[in-house]
């Protein structure tokens, strides 16, 4: 059953993932069921009866030999021919003798119905193969001799499902054939999709935790980036996240280089942070930007560089903004461009990010420049466990280590965490073992 239940929650995660396919599909059937009534209208149904009285030769009472015989001449094409031109609406034989039904009613009543898009092109139907039945019936033509039969009464009133309501109904069934099937291809494309949307997947595809969540700028252009690196002002709840993540990474009071007694990244301790993340993945480039922006907008000093890297295409525009940018933020935030391989040079910053983009079939993580804490930004949905690995094997080649993962644009159906860490009880917190006995008064 927890196998059973697992299955569940992954098949309405996979509709709720593709749900724009699901309801394209859907769409598509409830427009196909409601243009069927198009191709293949609803008919209206007139109806007239006629008493046959018998011919010589034939026995009366219950013969349904009779009537048998009266339904086929009343069906058949010498008496469709003469119907047809007093049907009122230009039509084929063949097409005459699908809009007419006959059908015995006892040994010497028979019922004629005529169908027909409108209520009046029923009623003509019947009511022109009735008389040409009758006509046909009282001529020298008919094989039983002259019989005078008559009519019981004419089609006056054709019945039936209306056009709407027709179309109501085969528009509901495509709907449901559209959300099936719309269903069972979310579910095979989605269990077919390697790429990773939920956090706890994500962290476990290399072994790191997810640090934090937020929502990603997009920016397009050059202009687009300057504006995001001045005025990015996150939400509430990505405010807080993003402050947590400076938190645990140690950058919201950082030592600056020029008062820390020495230099280069070691000096500054964990005042240098390098963001890294794929060619693959352009919603996760935003992050470092976004993460320096805020932290200028905290007041702390904060230098941001585009480091070179193998895919100068993924960064092209931030490259462009960096690379003639003055000081944003107050003063706070400085944007520059990184040729060289390390933070060998000491700056006056309180906390450096460095934005490094690496190819996706092969990246080289020796090709960014180095920090003193490395991250990785990943969006959901946008890598596969392979590509992750790739880096963190890259990374520990060059020496250096994957701390935490920054997860940009989650999928609002993820409730995972992305494994962080619970705070557990102290190692030392041991619960007293030996009991004291206290004595206490006792009542006689």
């Amino acid at each position: 059953m927890a196998g059973q239940d697992l299955d569940l929650k992954r098949s309405a995660h996979l509709l709720r993932q593709h749900w724009l396919l699901v309801t394209a599909i859907a769409v598509v059937g409830l427009l196909a069921g409601a243009g069927y009534n198009e191709y293949k209208p609803p008919m209206l149904v007139a109806n007239t009866e006629v008493v046959v009285p018998y011919a010589p030769g034939f026995a009366t009472g219950s013969n349904t030999a009779y009537t048998d015989t009266q339904v086929v001449i009343a069906h058949s094409d010498p008496v469709l021919a003469g119907a047809l031109p007093s049907v009122g609406t230009p039509m084929s034989l063949a097409t005459l003798r699908d809009r007419v039904q006959v059908l015995a009613l006892t040994s010497n009543v028979i019922s004629i119905s005529g169908l027909g898009r409108t209520a009046s092109q029923a009623e003509a139907v019947a009511n022109a193969v009735t008389n040409s039945y009758l006509a046909y019936l009282d001529s020298t033509a008919s094989p039983l001799g002259k019989v005078q039969a008559r009519i019981l009464g004419k089609a006056t009133a054709a019945t039936g499902t209306p056009f709407y309501v027709r179309a109501v109904q085969t528009g509901g069934a495509g709907l449901l054939v559209g959300l099936l099937v719309g269903a069972i291809i979310a579910i095979a494309v989605g269990r077919g999709d390697r790429r990773l949307r939920e956090r706890d997947r994500i962290a476990d595809s290399i072994g790191v935790p997810v640090l934090a969540s937020l929502s990603a700028e997009h920016p397009r252009d050059a202009a687009s980036w300057a504006k995001l690196l001045e005025y990015y002002e996150p939400t509430p709840i990505g405010a807080w996240h993003l402050r947590k993540a400076l938190h645990q990474l140690g950058l919201l009071n950082p030592t600056p280089a020029s008062s820390a007694g020495g230099t280069g990244s070691a000096a500054r301790g964990v005042a240098s942070l390098s963001v890294l993340s794929l060619s693959c993945d352009p919603r996760a480039l935003a992050i470092g930007p976004q993460l320096a922006a805020f932290a200028a907008s905290l007041g702390v000093s904060t230098s941001l560089i585009v480091s070179s890297q193998q895919a100068e295409h993924a960064t092209a525009t931030l490259y462009a903004a960096c690379a003639a940018a003055p000081p944003v933020r107050s003063g706070n935030l400085l944007v520059s461009v990184g040729e060289h391989d390390d933070l060998s040079q000491p700056t006056q910053a309180a906390l450096t990010v460095v934005i490094g983009v690496l190819n996706s079939e092969n990246p080289r993580v020796a090709g960014t420049l180095r920090a003193s804490t490395t991250i990785l930004a990943v969006s959901a949905g946008a890598t596969t466990g392979e590509q992750l690995a790739r880096v963190a094997t890259s990374a520990a080649v060059d020496g250096r280590e994957i701390a935490w993962i920054l997860v940009a644009d989650p999928d609002p159906a993820d409730q995972t965490t992305g494994r962080m860490p619970q705070v557990g009880r102290p190692a030392d917190g041991r619960l007293p073992r030996r009991v004291v006995t206290v004595q206490t008064e006792t009542r006689r």
